[in-house]
């Protein structure tokens, strides 16, 4: 292959089996196919259905045993059906080379069908009957199959074959392993003819991790280090310099004095497709850990354990030093911004951006003009790391970062240790923004991350997050990421007893200039109360009068600050999403956080508790130093009179 590039592939990731369905229209051959293939003889008898049929682990080079499942026709076994398409890993669908009708019907009804029933599995089109078909009207099954297999992508593979002189259906079988093990369709794009953009993503880091010089090419010293890694062999000089040659011919700037460049190694990967060697890519891509979707294996990518809810995972210092670094070296017009291209750049080793969707996009701090900044990029990592740790930790690796994974990260102290010590060592601090609807909770968080404030009122569709660096102080920078909780959600968000865990302050927001929205607020906030004494996590709060430039309800101002006192919390904080002042808001929610032990709400039941566990702990010790004093009395009388005797 290639003058020896390549070798022995893997297995395919280490699975132990494949099953396959067989399906399509009744006398179209597909249970003479299974039978033959097993027997290796062509059946006299074939019975509608046969059971499910079994090919050893030794049938194909990749030794994995093929359970193969024959499908009823009758529209009366629908549901069974159904059922073995989902269970299968291939799907086969066949049709009579001697009955036309029957290839119509795969577009017509069959691979519809597939697709309305939402199965994902590759699917292999069988012509059987071959040796049926009339020779007078020869016919090329790619001029066939072209047209239905450009609308239907999720074909594989299209052959045809005879049951009854064996012509390649013992193929058929193997292309279905193939098709699980070494697909084609995640890395290549028929249409375009070209590679798909999550593999050129997987090809460029391991040309990069490959690049050891750093100088933009594999020299033959890398290229052997890479063909041992990934094949266990080098290659002659011989084969070595074939190699370079096809590559030179086909893509001029694939290589140059210095060795392979990029383009040449990206060519490399498209030569094996064409050449209908897929595994060969799939054995390189699993060398370096992807999965048949072209991400990290799982297992490449240790996370600490948290072992309290009231944990969280946050980056080192020194991973965030990485980053910073990273920022700079793609940050090109030195401006603290990253543009869109710039941060795709940045990312063009990952499968893609992790920040294109909810809950990332839009979730930190962007310059007018749509540009990152650094803050907001740090932001939108501490974020990820929050959320799903492990894609932070993919994201990681993806990017270039070469520490021990482990390193990455550090686990905080529980945070009801940081209230009995009375301060907090972490850097990350989340807030769950709570309050009724069109009370500005969204406004709260669209004015955090720099966004113009807007009249228009748009419900909140689900939780939404918003991430910044907040200045402290003598210079402290700490990162407050606020969690929106809709108002609809609050009820059943708090009914597990461990949601307020995870939360080191909770914003109860309200519309100063409105009764009712005051009322619900209040209601909120008793809950939150009450569900953080019985559940043990207790969360300082802070409650937020919006809508400062509206005129407040009068009403509303006196019995806040009356709900706040018997609470034992601060007054409500009065502002306005239109005054630039709100920044003091931020810097009070993270002052807060730093205090772990102040402003938790205490209701009344919750105080009398604390009492009487106040009482009994005194009377348990009162008992506790009596006895002892017992005890101790007891010991000296007995050492006395031991001592008056002798």
């Amino acid at each position: 292959m290639l003058g020896g590039f390549g070798g022995k592939s893997s297995s395919g990731g280490g699975r132990k089996s494949l099953r396959v369905a067989v399906a399509g229209d009744k006398g179209t051959g597909k249970s003479s196919l299974i039978s033959a293939v097993a027997s290796e003889t062509f059946p006299d008898n074939v019975p509608r259905v046969l059971p499910p049929t079994t090919l050893p682990a030794d049938a194909y080079p990749d030794y994995i045993p093929i359970t193969i499942i024959d499908t009823p026709s009758s529209i009366d076994n629908r549901i069974k059906l159904i059922e073995e398409f989902r269970k299968a890993d291939v799907v086969i669908l066949t049709y009579a080379c001697d009955q036309p009708a029957t290839l119509d019907r795969l577009s017509s009804y069959w691979l519809p069908e597939l697709r309305r029933l939402e199965i994902k599995a590759p699917v292999i089109v069988v012509g059987c009957k071959l040796d049926l078909r009339d020779e007078r009207s020869p016919v090329r099954l790619e001029d066939i199959m072209a047209p239905i297999m450009k609308e239907y992508r999720e074909i594989e593979t299209c052959i045809e074959c005879s049951a009854l002189t064996l012509i390649q259906a013992p193929d058929v079988f193997y292309y279905a392993l193939k098709a699980v093990l070494h697909p084609t369709f995640p890395l290549f794009d028929q249409e375009k003819q070209c590679l798909k953009p999550r593999l050129r993503r997987a090809v460029q880091r391991i040309f990069n991790f490959c690049d050891q010089d750093l100088d933009g090419a594999l020299s033959d010293a890398e290229l052997n280090d890479f063909q041992v890694n990934c094949f266990g062999a080098p290659l002659d000089p011989v084969e070595l310099m074939g190699v370079k040659r096809v590559v030179q011919e086909r893509q001029p700037d694939g290589v140059t004095d210095l060795g392979l460049t990029l383009p040449g190694f990206l060519f490399l990967f498209s030569l094996f497709i064409e050449r209908g060697r897929p595994e060969t890519a799939w054995a390189i891509l699993r060398k370096f850990g992807y999965n048949d979707s072209l991400e990290l294996n799982t297992e490449l990518i240790p996370i600490p354990a948290k072992h309290s809810p009231d944990q969280s995972i946050e980056l080192t210092n020194e991973t965030m030093d990485f980053l910073r670094g990273f920022f700079q070296l793609y940050d090109l017009d030195n401006d603290g911004a990253l543009r869109p291209d710039e941060l795709d750049d940045l990312f063009q080793t990952a499968p893609d951006c992790p920040w294109l969707e909810a809950p990332y996009k839009d979730a930190a701090e962007k310059k007018p003009d749509g540009k990152l900044t650094i803050n907001g990029f740090l932001s939108e990592w501490a974020l990820m790391t929050l959320i799903d740790p492990r894609k932070t930790l993919a994201n990681l690796i993806y990017i270039g970062y070469g520490h021990d994974p482990t390193s990455a990260f550090s686990v905080t102290r529980k945070r009801s240790v940081d209230r009995k010590k009375q301060r907090t060592e972490r850097n990350v601090f989340q807030c769950f923004v709570f309050g009724p609807k069109k009370s500005g909770k969204s406004a709260l968080l669209d004015s955090f991350v720099g966004r113009k404030f807007s009249d228009g009122y748009k419900a909140t569709v689900g939780e939404r997050y918003a991430a910044n660096v907040v200045d402290q102080p003598g210079g402290c920078k700490k990162t407050l990421i606020l969690r929106e909780i809709p108002e609809d959600r609050v009820k059943k968000f708090l009914a597990n007893k461990e949601s307020l865990a995870a939360c080191d302050v909770a914003v109860v927001v309200y519309d100063s200039s409105d009764v009712y929205s005051w009322k619900k607020a209040r209601e909120m906030l008793m809950e939150i109360a009450r569900k953080g004494e019985e559940s043990g996590y207790g969360t300082p709060c802070v409650l937020v009068a919006a809508k400062d430039d509206l005129d407040a309800y009068p009403m509303s101002v006196q019995e806040s600050d009356r709900v706040c006192m018997d609470l034992g919390i601060d007054i409500p904080v009065s502002v306005s999403m239109k005054d630039d002042e709100r920044n003091s808001l931020f810097r009070k929610i993270v002052s807060t956080a730093e205090n772990p032990h102040m402003s938790v709400p205490e209701t009344e039941s919750g105080r009398r508790s604390k009492n009487i566990r106040q009482v009994v702990n005194s009377s348990l010790l009162f008992v506790s130093v009596g006895t002892a004093i017992g005890f101790a009395g007891l010991a000296a009388y007995r050492a006395y009179s031991a001592r008056k005797n002798a």
